[in-house]
């Protein structure tokens, strides 16, 4: 069995110094940086909107695991933490 995992965000205009498409990138490269670190982790591929009139989600992440033991484990990990 394959499981998607499918998280979506909204950012606050400015946090931590930065706008939100600054901070969507950030955290796009930081939750792709994950896969080979975290061994439940199979893929992670996060999108960044990039109509900032748009009412969609700033940012989604998809990611897949072998089972929900696996994400479990991921949710855990110090790494994602």
């Amino acid at each position: 069995m394959i499981l998607k995992h499918i998280v979506m965000w909204t950012f606050k205009e400015e946090a931590e110094g930065l706008d939100k498409r600054a901070n969507a990138l950030l955290m796009k490269q930081r939750l792709e940086a994950l896969v080979g670190i975290v061994p439940q982790l199979i893929s992670a591929e996060v999108g960044v909107n990039v109509n900032s009139s748009d009412s969609a989600a700033d940012a989604v992440l998809v990611s897949t695991f072998r089972s929900f033991e696996d994400l479990a484990a991921y949710k855990v990990h110090p790494a994602h933490v």
